[in-house]
């Protein structure tokens, strides 16, 4: 049985455009993990991403990982940066630990504590076998309206958080843009599928090598309001456009590059290292 013990306050005051709650998850920035026992012989990758608006840095990301072909523990940080720091000051953390299984990764666990300013969130969700079995979000979210969409029976079955999503387990570059993935972030339940778009290159600190650039198609299934343009300029309008890059051998693609088109402009996450440890 599924355990909310409470709900995520609204995302709040937005920072031209792009929500502090976004600004946090869209970035799923991670940073040093310790190894476990299970994947002491994992190899550590370490990541530093920018998230820029229009050409102005608004939100900095670093992170080390332990990845295997079986198993990945992730944590981190992510802060605001240059414009996005005047206006809306917020950092965080985030930690995440699952396991690949039939080219999909099955979350264990997902953890996400951020301040706005003063105004200090908290989101946690378990999972077993890749079900949400309990979900805690702090503070509670005030009382939703008629345009609300209730989260269905099986719509917190086999899926992702928000750094699971972002891993791709295949078997060749060509499988990399196939299929959809069931995000859930603790209160948005949607479906993200991906078509190929190309193949290239990319040169970054730490990794100079091949890419794929996928088209991502954005579909909310419930946990949101229908009433909230944004959603439906993600849904209807917006160009979504990922470019993953390999994980050594390990089989997992990770993002390099990303750009999403809004009402406004385009959010840009790009990343800055991207490198293999050990």
């Amino acid at each position: 049985m599924i355990s909310i013990e409470q709900t995520p306050a609204a995302a709040g005051r937005c920072v031209i455009g792009f929500c502090r709650r976004w600004l946090v998850f869209a970035l799923a920035g991670v940073a040093l993990i310790p190894a476990s026992p299970a994947i002491a012989g994992a190899t550590l990758y370490r990541g530093e991403y920018a998230l820029s608006f229009l050409g102005l840095t608004l939100a900095r990301a670093s992170f080390d990982s332990r990845i295997d072909k079986e198993t990945y523990a992730i944590k981190g940080s992510v802060k605001s940066a240059g414009l996005g720091a005047i206006f809306d000051d917020t950092k965080g953390t985030l930690s995440a630990v699952g396991r690949f299984s039939g080219n999909v990764a099955r979350p264990e666990l997902f953890r996400a504590d951020y301040v706005s300013g003063k105004k200090a969130s908290v989101v946690d969700i378990r999972f077993s076998k890749g079900d949400v079995t309990k979900v805690t979000n702090v503070p509670p979210l005030k009382k939703r309206g008629k345009d609300w969409v209730p989260l269905g029976p099986d719509d917190l079955r086999a899926v992702a958080d928000p750094i699971a999503a972002t891993l791709i387990q295949a078997d060749s570059p060509g499988e990399v843009c196939s299929g959809t993935i069931r995000m859930f972030d603790s209160e948005l339940r949607a479906d993200l599928s991906f078509t190929y778009v190309s193949n290239g290159k990319v040169s970054v600190h730490g990794y100079e090598g091949g890419t794929v650039t996928c088209r991502m198609h954005f579909k909310p299934v419930s946990g949101y309001r229908t009433t909230k343009r944004a959603l439906d300029y993600l849904k209807d309008k917006s160009r979504i456009i990922v470019t993953f890059a390999p994980l050594g051998k390990t089989g997992i693609y990770a993002p390099v590059h990303a750009t999403v088109s809004t009402q406004i402009g385009t959010i840009t996450v790009a990343a800055q290292r991207f490198e293999a440890i050990n």
